[in-house]
């Protein structure tokens, strides 16, 4: 009987600690896509408090990008090795004390190194974030969880330029690292308290970490993103270099990996057509996102005439809808199953995409308003259903590094984007610069753009439902 009482009181307890310990996953969540966000709008105060050029200032933001984008497979595969929990705390220790010499930095590049160990301790939050969930709720309600933590990133990004505004103004640019602090500790509270300790079980891997495709990985990530982000969006002779080193990396990384005795990345999963449309999907998926971002404030100023305030209320409208979205989808993912509601997603997108393609610019606000609706609602859709159906039956030692690489894939398709969709606006705009152009050719830039956003996502839906990952639309199909 007394035996009875306590398992009834720890089933009763149980509910707050998962309630809890998502918390904390979720605050993890939110610090990470928060440092991605709030930086931009202190570029201009930092160029002029440090005396630096646009192009240094720039790197204050790369330097973090860059370091997440490298580092966030490794953290996840070092997090397989040495236990998820522990690398966890120590990534949100890492963040928070970097944070500090954020804030502390007496000169410009202290402050850009500051960055990059922030975006180490960022990709480790972001990764362990998303492993976590399979060890902290049960598998059915793997979609929720999923959705509130892509809430939580939406939150980050649409709260960091209005944050970071506010304490600018009212404080200065040193706030806007500062406020990670009291965040961080009480993210270590959560994390400490509730989620679950690491195996103590030994780990034959634990001293064979791959340090030769590790190096391999980071070189040939930040080849990647130099080459689309450096020069904005005009591609010259250095570019180009980067571009080829990236793929002659991408070669080297392969072979290394058939010859590794524990490889960073078993090639052998790529064959798995689940996780492999899972990653491409979502790399498509975030290069067209991209558009929305590159193109949007291009188009509500020059093309509807819109001031500097009236676009930043516009385009907040995305990163609000992703917010209230990403937990009633979850829900729904849990109910109809990823694969359905991954298509759902999709569509919805590609139709977005030819609305924003064929609403001419005289509809004025509404016109962009609801296609952006449209598809910021179905990418939270497809988002969370991607991650719940790429992660929902991976086992407990591939957690880390898979989830690594589905952040990467969405990294890489916010790099791509930012490059390839600004590339495709200019050219459909016919100018070189296109805070020149005339409202017409502003206009029909933003229509060819989405309408090769639209082929992409086709793509992109072309590849889920060939997958077999999708058993029950081949009979649909």
């Amino acid at each position: 009987m007394e035996q009875d009482k306590i398992a009834l009181a720890e089933s009763a307890r149980r509910p707050a600690s998962v309630r809890w310990a998502l918390a904390g996953l979720s605050l993890a969540m939110l610090l990470s896509s928060l440092g991605t966000s709030v930086a931009n709008v202190a570029l201009p105060t930092l160029a002029e408090g440090f005396g630096a050029s646009f192009q240094e200032v720039q790197w204050v933001v790369l330097a973090y990008l860059l370091a997440v984008t490298t580092l966030i497979v490794s953290a996840g595969r070092l997090a397989d090795i040495i236990g998820r929990r522990r690398l966890l705390l120590a990534g949100i220790v890492l963040f928070t004390i970097a944070s500090v010499f954020c804030a502390a930095a007496p000169t410009i590049w202290l402050l850009i190194s500051a960055r990059a160990v922030q975006g180490l301790g960022a990709a480790v939050m972001m990764t362990l974030s998303m492993a976590f969930v399979g060890e902290t709720v049960s598998q059915e309600k793997t979609g929720s969880a999923m959705g509130l933590l892509g809430t939580m990133s939406a939150v980050g990004t649409a709260l960091g330029p209005s944050l970071g505004g506010i304490l600018i103004f009212g404080i200065g640019w040193r706030a806007i690292f500062l406020v990670n602090v009291p965040l961080g500790v009480l993210t270590v509270f959560l994390v400490c308290r509730y989620l679950p300790v690491d195996s103590r079980k030994q780990n034959n891997e634990q001293f064979a970490f791959d340090y030769t495709g590790t190096l391999l990985l980071v070189l040939t990530l930040a080849a990647y993103a130099l080459a689309m982000t450096i020069g904005r969006g005009s591609f010259g002779s250095l570019n180009i270099g980067l571009l080829l080193a990236a793929v002659c990396g991408i070669g080297l990384f392969a072979f290394a990996e058939t010859k590794a005795s524990s490889p960073l990345i078993r090639l052998k999963i790529f064959r798995e057509p689940e996780l492999a449309a899972g990653l491409a999907t979502s790399a498509l998926v975030s290069t067209v996102l991209m558009a929305t971002l590159v193109v949007g404030p291009f188009y509500l100023s020059l093309a509807l005439g819109l001031g500097a305030a009236l676009v930043g209320i516009v385009m907040s409208v995305g990163p609000l809808i992703v917010a209230l979205t990403g937990v009633p989808v979850g829900r729904i993912v849990d109910s109809l199953g990823a694969g359905t509601v991954t298509v759902i997603g999709l569509i919805g997108i590609t139709a977005g995409c030819l609305m924003l393609f064929v609403i001419p610019a005289s509809f004025g606000i509404p016109g962009y308003i609801v296609p952006i609706v449209v598809i910021t609602a179905c990418y939270s859709t497809f988002q969370t259903a991607n991650n719940t159906a790429v992660m929902k039956d991976v086992q407990p030692d591939q957690r880390g590094v898979t989830s690594g690489m589905l952040n990467l894939s969405r990294n890489l398709g916010l790099i791509t984007g930012t490059s390839v969709m600004g590339a495709v606006f200019a050219f459909a705009s016919g100018t070189n610069d296109i805070t020149t152009a005339n409202p017409d050719a502003v206009a029909a830039g933003l229509r060819i753009t989405f309408a090769v956003a639209a082929v992409l996502i086709m793509v992109a839906l072309a590849i889920v439902i060939g997958s077999r990952k999708l058993l029950p639309f081949r009979t649909a199909f």
